[in-house]
């Protein structure tokens, strides 16, 4: 597995793109704003409390990217570079052939199938370009929006698994048909 060069990703409207220092503000809001967050619990090593704590946290991305531990990128639209959500894989597994997909996105942009088209890019990348077998993702049980969304682009529920970190979270999970 290996993110070099950065895999720019684009569809009809959208431009996925490795997250830069600009963007810390909006780093910032899309992990502190109360909205976006409603249903994410982070452990405190992992909130943005402060536009340095956004710093910091592209920082370590950059870092991670680098050594090939896990990947973000930056949704804009593809007439305007303003970052208005992030998708990454991440918490990939020893074998490296499951990883978990994370995503937020700017309010604003809600209900206008932004993120469902940055999705079905990541599944894609995810399995065409890194083999994965199985893309997971963990939502919280209220969040009705994510669980349309994820049931909306071929992820099941996988009942019988539990979070262990979370009780709230519900585990979805898509396979990759093309193995």
């Amino acid at each position: 597995m290996n993110f070099h060069p950065f895999p720019i990703q684009t569809s009809k409207r959208l431009f996925l793109r490795n997250i830069k220092a600009s963007d810390a503000e909006t780093i910032f809001f899309l992990r502190s704003d109360k909205t976006v967050n409603q249903f994410i619990k982070r452990p405190k090593h992992r909130q943005t409390k402060s536009i340095e704590d956004a710093f910091s946290f592209i920082e370590k991305q950059h870092k991670n990217i680098e050594n090939n531990v896990s990947i973000v990128w930056g949704i804009t639209l593809k007439n305007d570079p303003q970052l208005i959500g992030t998708i990454c894989l991440w918490n990939f597994s020893e074998n490296r052939d499951v990883a978990e997909v994370g995503y937020d996105l700017n309010p604003e942009f809600h209900n206008k199938g932004i993120m469902s088209e940055a999705l079905n890019m990541i599944i894609d990348f995810g399995f065409k370009e890194l083999k994965l077998h199985k893309i997971e993702a963990f939502t919280d049980c209220k969040n009705e929006s994510s669980k349309r969304l994820l049931t909306k682009n071929g992820f099941h529920l996988n009942a019988s698994r539990k979070d262990t970190d979370n009780a709230s979270n519900l585990i979805f999970e898509i396979d990759n048909n093309l193995i």
